[in-house]
């Protein structure tokens, strides 16, 4: 069974800041003529690398709740230049927003067991458009 990481996502405030930060992320590696891989390196490495590797997925907290998710790809060690050895989680381009859950901060990432991560929610053409506040206000009265 897959087992998924949860993160505090820092100083971004939206999942659309995040989406964007990654579109610009793109374009400043074309422009030096590389590829971008969507790879967030975290200090430790876990433990469980089967089960994350098994259809995992990497949920974002955003601003106190869990906003987004992003299928895991591969786990990667990575030396900083510091020499400290960290893992580099390669994720999928696509970031899937989900239903909101509050979440509490912490350090580092924790485990995050499938029957406790909120389902993704689809795009519709009622909420498309809308600006995130917007749209978690309505979510929060449950009227999308």
């Amino acid at each position: 069974m897959a087992l998924h990481i949860i993160k505090l996502c820092v100083g971004v405030e939206s999942v659309d800041e995040l989406d964007q930060w990654y579109r610009e992320e793109v374009l400043a590696a074309a422009a030096r003529g590389e590829t971008y891989e969507r790879m967030h390196v975290t200090r430790m490495f876990p433990k469980r690398v089967d089960e994350v590797l098994a259809g995992g997925s990497l949920y974002w907290v955003i601003k106190g709740i869990v906003q987004a998710r992003q299928s895991i790809l591969e786990l990667r060690p990575v030396r900083g230049a510091d020499g400290v050895d960290r893992c580099g989680i390669v994720l999928d381009p696509e970031l899937h927003r989900t239903e909101y859950r509050p979440c509490r901060a912490f350090q580092g990432w924790r485990y995050y067991d499938p029957k406790d991560a909120p389902a993704d929610i689809r795009q519709s053409s009622v909420d498309g458009d809308m600006p995130e506040g917007m749209r978690r206000a309505l979510r929060e009265l449950a009227l999308i």
